[in-house]
């Protein structure tokens, strides 16, 4: 038997029992070693247990002249605020059936009246015992998962910044790309064509997938990746090859995992096709309108808005409203009109994220 808990820490438990000569047993019982809270009905049971200074375990009587303990079992374990309460009903007499329903709607253990002390009090710390127990390893798994999830931020952060070093120094530029691309589908996410597509999940995988939009260029030549003026034809043909080398490497990425991966789609969805137009005019295989993804949309118009503003080696910046304006001139050809459109409502807010993360080749005004 565990430790009974010393008064400077007791936990709270909870019983609900129509009949007033178990309430004063069990409280009798309990309240050296526990904070006890009564209730003689399931209605008020289930109110005192929603309270702020929820129980740490309930003590539930099945049979109750309003609702019987199955249903205040149920609506306990449907109620996101209480469903993680332990339940131990409170029994005259058990059949194999009931027993079995309690379990379905619930409960955890059976405690037949009339009661014992030393059982009670030894059911009640176990479950206690097992609670803590579930919620330390909660604990664990939630910190583990957010150290894996920082390490993927910063190992994603790590490749984007080496395709974008190797390009125009402006490392910058990934988070000023992913954030707009965040504040676009945000503004899109009610719209009738985006809805269904842009959920509050998606956008996340948005936000952190968007950094490895030109990961291909780190296969461009450098006498092309740096050549301080215009490209030739020739050229031009290699470096529009960075969009399928980036895609390529996202596949093998896909091939590994050896199944689906949604952060892995979208991030080859951007490399592949941001450079598409919205007219057919765009490459690597000249999608057109709603064949390009949703995602590769959104990133072309935040990576044209982020290019203009910033410094390059072949041209100046233009500041934030000849950007605008040639985003506008832009829609419908270039760009999903909507997408324009959502821009225009949010242009303000780019400006300012370009702000946020400005370096010395972006220009602010």
């Amino acid at each position: 038997m565990h430790n009974i808990p010393d008064t400077k820490s007791k936990q709270t438990i909870l019983v609900i029992d129509d009949t007033p000569e178990n309430l004063s047993v069990i409280n009798a019982l309990l309240r050296e070693f526990y904070q006890v809270k009564v209730s003689t009905s399931g209605v008020d049971g289930l109110n005192v247990a929603q309270m702020q200074a929820q129980p740490d375990l309930i003590l539930l009587d099945i049979m109750m002249p309003d609702i019987d303990g199955y249903e205040v079992c149920r609506q306990l374990k449907a109620n996101p605020v209480t469903e993680n309460i332990p339940v131990i009903f409170l029994t005259a007499k058990i059949h194999m059936e009931d027993e079995q329903r309690g379990f379905d709607v619930g409960a955890v253990d059976y405690i037949v009246k009339p009661i014992s002390p030393p059982i009670v009090l030894a059911r009640i710390q176990t479950h206690l015992f097992l609670k803590d127990q579930r919620r330390f390893l909660e604990y664990q798994v939630e910190q583990r998962t957010r150290e894996i999830a920082l390490i993927q931020d910063v190992t994603i952060y790590a490749l984007a910044s080496l395709a974008e070093t190797r390009d125009n120094e402006t490392g910058n530029h990934i988070r000023r790309t992913q954030n707009y691309v965040r504040l676009l589908a945000e503004k899109l996410r009610d719209h009738p064509r985006f809805s269904a597509q842009l959920t509050t999940p998606v956008i996340a995988l948005l936000y952190k997938s968007a950094p490895l939009h030109d990961i291909g260029k780190v296969g461009i030549p450098d006498h092309i990746l740096l050549k301080p003026g215009p490209l030739t034809a020739e050229e031009y043909e290699i470096m529009k090859k960075h969009a399928q080398l980036g895609a390529n490497a996202l596949i093998e990425a896909e091939k590994l995992i050896g199944r689906e991966n949604n952060f892995l789609q979208y991030a080859r969805e951007i490399a592949m096709w941001h450079h598409e137009h919205w007219d057919g005019s765009g490459y690597p295989d000249g999608l057109r309108g709603e064949d390009i993804p949703v995602s590769a949309r959104l990133m072309a118009l935040a990576d044209v808005y982020d290019a203009l503003i910033s410094e390059r080696v072949y041209k100046q910046a233009f500041d934030h409203d000849v950007a605008v304006q040639t985003i506008i001139e832009g829609r419908g050809t270039h760009f999903d009109p909507d997408i324009v459109d959502a821009f225009l409502a949010v242009k303000d807010q780019f400006q300012h994220i370009a702000e946020q993360y400005h370096d010395r080749y972006t220009k602010l005004k």
